[in-house]
């Protein structure tokens, strides 16, 4: 027989699973034309069904499967395959920096699990999970990130599934503008973001060196936007010294307590 204490962790822990299951059920939605695209996609270039699935199954990375669908239809060699999706998902590299000093003291198959399941989707929902003013709301929560990414894993397949019934049936899908739904997912992520002056600069620009590498057809320029944006914000961050003054700010905006005496009579 469960014990109350038991019973009262499993509550807890199932209602940190769905609250985690919900937040990023937005992010899933936005995200479902483009899996619809990756395994119509997969399918056109030759792929079989089962292996278009096992495709989203197995490497769990939108992106980098367009990218490397792309590329075999072009005839494009493993190695460079290889070495571009590497690029393209180096950012998970520094995902797992930021997130590390949570994750770390988690016993191995949960650094497994949750290192699978990292996504942009589920950095967005599981950073901002831990962020706040009280030490409560620092502490990581592995369940709320658990069913964070597994809903979103869970709903990219299913959108993967989609697409690949939806190829058989329907001619010339990827020119429906489904590809759209990669820049909306990444719009919704950034924008709740950008809370800090750094933080615009360091989009706005990644936003400009993207599009400019874009119109100059330069290979590496996502790199090269992302690494100029960080730097670009934390120079500007150093600059102001806008971590100073953030806290200055914040406690200033917090209640303060007066302590009045009273005079004994």
């Amino acid at each position: 027989m469960d014990t109350p204490e038991l019973t009262t962790t499993r509550i807890t822990k199932s209602r940190s699973f769905l609250t985690g299951a919900l937040a990023v059920m937005p992010l899933t939605i936005a995200v479902i034309p483009w899996g619809i695209l990756a395994g119509s996609f997969a399918l056109e270039i030759g792929l079989t069904a089962v292996e278009s699935q096992a495709m989203s199954a197995i490497i769990f990375a939108g992106s980098a499967q367009l990218v490397a669908l792309g590329m075999i239809k072009a005839g494009v060699g493993i190695g460079s395959i290889l070495i571009t999706t590497l690029l393209i998902t180096s950012r998970h590299l520094l995902y797992a920096m930021a997130m590390r000093t949570h994750i770390s003291p988690l016993p191995l198959k949960w650094r497994l699990g949750l290192g699978f399941l990292l996504t942009d989707e589920l950095f967005a929902i599981a950073n901002q999970a831990h962020k706040g003013n009280t030490p409560a709301q620092h502490q990581f929560d592995r369940w709320y990130a658990l069913g964070g990414g597994l809903t979103f894993y869970i709903g990219w397949n299913i959108a993967t599934l989609l697409g690949i019934v939806a190829g058989q049936s329907i001619d010339n899908l990827g020119e429906l503008g489904l590809d759209f739904a990669i820049a909306a997912t990444f719009i919704a992520i950034v924008v709740p973001t950008v809370k800090r002056p750094s933080i615009l600069v360091c989009v706005l620009v990644s936003l400009t060196l993207a599009v400019v590498c874009a119109v100059f057809a330069i290979q590496a320029g996502l790199l090269i936007a992302a690494i100029s944006g960080m730097a670009a914000g934390m120079i500007y961050a150093k600059l102001t010294n806008e971590e100073n003054v953030t806290a200055t700010e914040a406690d200033s905006a917090s209640p303060s307590v007066t302590v009045k005496k009273e005079d004994n009579a």
